[in-house]
């Protein structure tokens, strides 16, 4: 069946928009992109399962209030996405609705109207989750989870070393080859991770960390094949970020039941390892200059919201420690002997 012509100026417009408005005139970055098409494949999964809409036939008309509201909803009780990840795909939505209504202003008012009032009504105050990060002690009963004796387990552990020892974002950790562990003079592996525009920037790990790493390049035997990934699933190359999501959300679940008392801040993702690094590396002195390049953010403001979390984390800690140690009778004798820490170096 031909298309008319309302219909292929919606996918006309949407071709444009990935293939020259986004890497070319924005110059956004691939990590961007990849995540406004990701949205666009929801939707279109939505509009062929839910609403029974060929996604080959949509026009601008079709999308109004009433159909937007209920991908939306879909997004939160069917996906189970939170509200602060559907607002996310909104937000992408949005941004093809501005580019469509500045190119046909009547064909595009209809999409863009209809976001505008949903984002209004249900959105306006939705506000990022609030940061939170792994205390040392639940950072040693997760490195303490994967089953090291099996190839599996053995690579989620270096992974999640490593993110915590350069406080790399996911996708920087996936986007990782051969070519990009580089080792300084005293053998310490410098990455070299690429961040949110396309930026590089070069991040030293710790010896152990680094050791660490070695040994699984070594075991995959990826020393000669420099752009090889250095982390791969079982169906691919390169390790995906819903993969990662998926390992971290897996020692999530261990880790609560073993331990109910522990791990009670929220969801733990993989973001929450570098909101970790960031935290600790405030906590230890660290200058907010250092800790800004070290994530890789554009500006002090980005880095300067971990002060708040650090202080957070210190008082969480004297409480904790004031309750262990300390009682009417004074401090608590019989607790001395455990107080050296059995952490590796690199957590010190």
């Amino acid at each position: 069946m031909k298309m008319n012509k309302a219909e292929y100026e919606f996918l006309s417009l949407l071709g444009k928009y990935f293939e020259d408005y986004l890497p070319i005139s924005v110059n956004a970055s691939k990590n961007t992109i990849q995540s406004y098409k990701c949205a666009f494949r929801l939707f279109f999964q939505f509009l062929n399962e839910e609403a029974e809409i060929d996604t080959g036939r949509i026009t601008f008309e079709m999308l109004n209030f009433d159909l937007m509201t209920d991908f939306f909803d879909w997004l939160i009780t069917v996906r189970k996405n939170s509200r602060t990840t559907a607002k996310q795909r909104m937000g992408a939505l949005s941004s093809f609705s501005e580019y469509a209504q500045n190119r046909n202003l009547e064909a595009g008012l209809v999409f863009r109207n209809s976001l505008t009032k949903i984002y209004k009504k249900s959105f306006k105050r939705v506000k990022g989750k609030k940061r939170h990060a792994f205390t040392r002690q639940e950072l040693e009963i997760l490195f303490s989870l994967p089953d090291t004796t099996e190839k599996i387990g053995w690579r989620n552990l270096v992974i999640m070393v490593v993110m915590y020892a350069s406080g790399a974002r996911a996708q920087e950790i996936c986007d990782l080859t051969v070519k990009d562990v580089a080792h300084d003079n005293n053998g310490n592996a410098v990455l070299t991770l690429i961040g949110k525009g396309d930026k590089p920037r070069r991040v030293k790990i710790t010896a152990d960390a680094t050791e660490l790493l070695n040994k699984y390049i070594a075991y995959r035997k990826l020393g000669e094949q420099p752009d090889r990934h250095v982390f791969s699933s079982q169906r691919s190359e390169q390790m995906s970020v819903a993969g990662l999501e998926e390992i971290f959300e897996k020692y999530e679940g261990v880790a609560k039941k073993a331990h109910p008392n522990k791990f009670r801040a929220g969801r733990y993702t993989p973001h929450v390892m570098r909101h970790t690094t960031a935290t600790h590396l405030i906590e230890a002195g660290v200058a907010l200059p250092v800790v800004k390049n070290i994530l890789g953010h554009s500006s002090i403001q980005s880095t300067q919201v971990y002060v708040e979390i650090s202080q957070q984390t210190i008082d969480q800690s004297v409480k904790r420690w004031n309750e262990k140690w300390f009682n009417e009778d004074g401090i608590n004798e019989e607790l001395l002997p455990k107080m050296q820490s059995s952490l590796p170096e690199f957590l010190q």
